[in-house]
Formats: structure tokens, C-alpha cells, sequence
């Protein structure tokens, strides 16, 4: 067992929620090592190719990752409420700094601001004008 897989009393709550098989294809061979796999992946933000060989073949990783997303099953959200109504263990707190949360390049006040288009016809046309407009009799010669 390497750093940051599950330990015996987590795999213990996540077990069940895990199905055995899935709608097709045969059972899973290592359940353990294949979710330890799928965290790695979520952990490291690394391609699913560069999966390291002790957690079994990177496409069946992300074959039972997709799998387990798109499921009718709610594999993912039964996880997620059951580690929710667990709370945080005792020992640990996390939180989070906005200082290192990365934000879209889009967010970050790129240049152009707000645009303000033209006024529509109609619009133009019920609202009083701002400014005469002076016209000129072109004068004859």
C-alpha cells in the first residue's frame, strides 16, 4: 500500500457502496485496487495513461470510473452522501484558500470589459433625443 490509498477502515465504509460487476463485462478483479487507481488519477490530475502499473491497467480504470459517473446506479453519489454524513474524521480539517484556487482565464478581467452595443431601433425611436441636431440649408449660388 502506497501513500494516499485507502486504508483498511476507509475501503471498509467504500466497499459496499461498489458494485461487484457492472450492466456488462465481467466482475471487477480488484475492486480495491481499482478505486485506489481512480483516486490516484483524481489526486495527481495525470492522464489516465500514466496510471502506474500497481493499480492494474489504466483502461479498466477508466472504463469503471465512466462507468460508475454515467450510471444509473448513483455510484458516485452514494459515496458522496455517506462520506458527507460521516462529517470530517476527528483528526483532520481541511479548507480552502481562494489564493491557490485557480480561476478561468475568462474570469480574470481580461481585456475588452463591458460591452455596450447600440441602442435598437425601436428603442432609439421612444426615447427623447439628447441633442438637436443642427441643420444646415445648404445655401444656393
Amino acid at each position: 500500500m502506497s501513500r494516499g490509498d485507502l486504508t483498511d477502515a476507509e475501503w471498509h465504509i467504500l466497499n459496499p457502496l461498489l458494485p461487484d460487476r457492472g450492466e456488462r463485462g465481467p466482475a471487477i478483479a480488484d475492486k480495491r485496487r481499482t478505486m485506489n487507481g481512480i483516486l490516484w488519477v483524481l489526486r495527481t490530475g495525470a492522464p489516465w495513461r500514466d496510471l502506474p502499473d500497481r493499480y492494474g491497467k489504466w483502461n479498466s480504470a477508466f472504463v469503471r470510473f465512466s462507468r460508475w459517473s454515467w450510471s444509473k446506479l448513483g455510484v458516485w453519489d452514494a459515496v458522496f452522501e455517506i462520506l458527507a454524513s460521516l462529517g470530517p474524521p476527528a483528526d483532520e480539517e481541511h479548507a480552502i484558500d481562494s489564493t491557490i484556487v485557480r480561476a478561468h482565464q475568462h474570469a480574470a478581467g481580461a481585456k475588452g470589459g463591458i460591452k455596450i452595443g447600440k441602442r435598437s431601433a425601436a428603442r432609439a425611436a421612444a426615447s427623447p433625443r439628447k441633442s438637436t441636431c443642427a441643420r444646415t440649408v445648404k445655401a444656393i449660388r
